[in-house]
């Protein structure tokens, strides 16, 4: 007996858990070799694998994040404690150090690239992009010619670097790029030189938010107009920063003081400058669901409307020869007027789901809306009838369904993600010319009458903008994680992030 025993001795109680403990594969597989009952063998077994997974997250920081879809996870080890260590490093040797010593940098940390041919540093010009999705907030990127025939398939890098976390854009101007990220605790708008990444002043403030499908961290891109930053963090805090220096001009928080709920993925529609204003939408009760400041003081200038706002950022559009700003809220798209934001014409949206695609103005009298989640897409035209304004459906259809990466209009036809295929649209007729190109929920610019697409997973690609066909250019891997933040080019530069790391390429055609 005691012999049997000894030879039996792996399928031990005591030696089976410590195997699990210590070796899970092993262990599960001396689990099933025990003689014991079949109900016992699936509970411990259940229990082995939520005790490795507990192990995983808790030791090695194991993290489960799923796509735009909610259908297909990333797995990954982040470590964002230590993450942020490696920020603070590189933030301590960039201040430490003058700027032409840069390469005391450890080149571990800071990813530089080496020197490629050709107009790295364009000559200075005028701030082009200064907002979300650039001028007009369009998508659409016409400073100069982009390069087309990407050498070996991708573009050049001019540098790469670890940043904090959210789901904002940047901004450039004036040689800088700004943006808005979570470090620690902290929400920060951070300014980096666009010529080398190189951190040059931060500004932060205590905030935190999460969320577990989205994601955690600030979402709404910062503006930069006449030397000044204009950032809203994800729980409404909102700063007036010296772009310079990053030095507070005045600040508020658009929640707390228009007594107006956070969205349940938090405040992400980026402010926008018209005039002397600065405009956002808060989402409050009684007439404060859309904010004017007085963008040099912050004293409110008005308020308007009392609807439940969605994630997409106003827009100032031209309708019928009208400059108004174009607000599309929870259940309706408006007009509203500059000087004291009154109702200039409303189209009934009503959609149960989160929006978060920006419109586009395909004519005069027409605009273009979408949403996910099957909902689709419509085209708005706005007519005149004496001094009133009426609004109806052109047409409307399930073909392009922007879920919360914006289209753009090329020559008359749409191109966006359906969901998370590429898909090209007559803007006019709403008919679909082609699908096709699996980006996941990317997001995409128009420039030279192309693509350039940030996927999902950080590859940037570039696609002809054709409604004769798909076709894609060039493909490769540009940063790693779940990229769900919108691109920017400017200075012939094109500027990607995500939650992790921010990467410069240059993009200008050699001349």
């Amino acid at each position: 007996m005691l012999m049997v025993m000894n030879r039996n001795w792996y399928t031990n109680r005591i030696v089976v858990w410590l195997c699990i403990i210590l070796l899970p594969p092993l262990g599960l597989a001396l689990l099933w070799m025990r003689h014991s009952r079949l109900i016992y063998k699936m509970a411990a077994t259940l229990a082995a694998i939520l005790f490795f997974v507990v192990h995983l997250v808790v030791f090695w920081n194991f993290r489960i994040e799923l796509n735009g879809g909610l259908t297909h996870p990333y797995f990954g080890f982040t470590n964002r404690k230590r993450h942020n260590e490696e920020i603070e490093k590189l933030r301590l040797a960039e201040h430490s150090i003058d700027a032409s010593r840069m390469i005391a940098i450890p080149p571990e940390i800071f990813k530089a690239a080496p020197a490629e041919p050709g107009p790295e540093k364009p000559q200075a010009r005028s701030p082009y992009w200064t907002e979300y999705r650039g001028p007009g907030r369009t998508g659409i990127y016409a400073e100069m010619k982009i390069m087309t025939n990407w050498p070996a398939g991708r573009l050049p890098q001019l540098w790469k670097r670890p940043v904090g976390g959210g789901y904002a854009s940047v901004v450039v101007a004036d040689g800088t790029v700004f943006t808005i990220e979570q470090r620690r605790q902290k929400e920060v708008v951070a300014a980096y030189d666009l010529d080398t990444g190189r951190e040059k002043w931060i500004h932060g403030w205590d905030a935190e938010f999460r969320e577990t499908l989205g994601g955690n961290g600030p979402r709404a891109t910062p503006v930069w107009h006449d030397g000044r930053i204009y950032a809203l963090g994800a729980t409404g805090e909102f700063r007036c920063l010296d772009a310079a220096s990053g030095k507070r001009i005045w600040s508020r928080n658009i929640l707390s003081e228009n007594q107006a709920e956070n969205l349940p993925w938090g405040m992400a529609a980026s402010p926008l400058i018209v005039d002397d204003k600065v405009v956002v939408l808060p989402g409050g009760p009684e007439g404060k669901s859309v904010i004017a400041y007085n963008r040099i003081t912050g004293d409110l200038i008005w308020k308007a409307l009392d609807d439940k706002q969605s994630y997409i950022s106003p827009q100032l559009v031209t309708l019928l020869g009208q400059r108004q700003i174009l607000v599309v809220s929870a259940n309706r798209a408006l007009g509203l007027a500059v000087n004291d934001g009154s109702i200039i014409w409303e189209f009934p949206w009503i959609y149960n789901h989160a929006r978060a695609a920006q419109p586009i103005v395909t004519a005069d009298n027409r605009f273009f809306i979408s949403a996910g989640y099957g909902y689709g897409a419509a085209l708005i035209e706005i007519s005149s009838k004496g001094e009133a304004f009426e609004t109806q459906k052109i047409w409307a259809n399930t073909r392009m369904k922007n879920k919360f990466g914006s289209s753009v209009l090329h020559e008359g036809f749409i191109y966006g993600f359906d969901e998370a295929i590429l898909a090209c649209i007559d803007s006019s007729t709403g008919d679909l010319k082609w699908k096709g190109g699996r980006y996941g929920y990317g997001q995409l610019l128009l420039a030279s009458g192309y693509l350039v697409i940030i996927s999902e997973s950080g590859e940037l690609a570039l696609v002809k903008a054709s409604p004769e066909k798909y076709e894609e250019v060039a493909r490769f891997q540009a940063i790693e994680g779940k990229t769900w933040n919108m691109p920017a080019i400017a200075d012939g530069r094109l500027i990607v992030r995500n939650a992790s790391e921010m990467a410069c390429f240059r993009i200008a055609k050699s001349r």
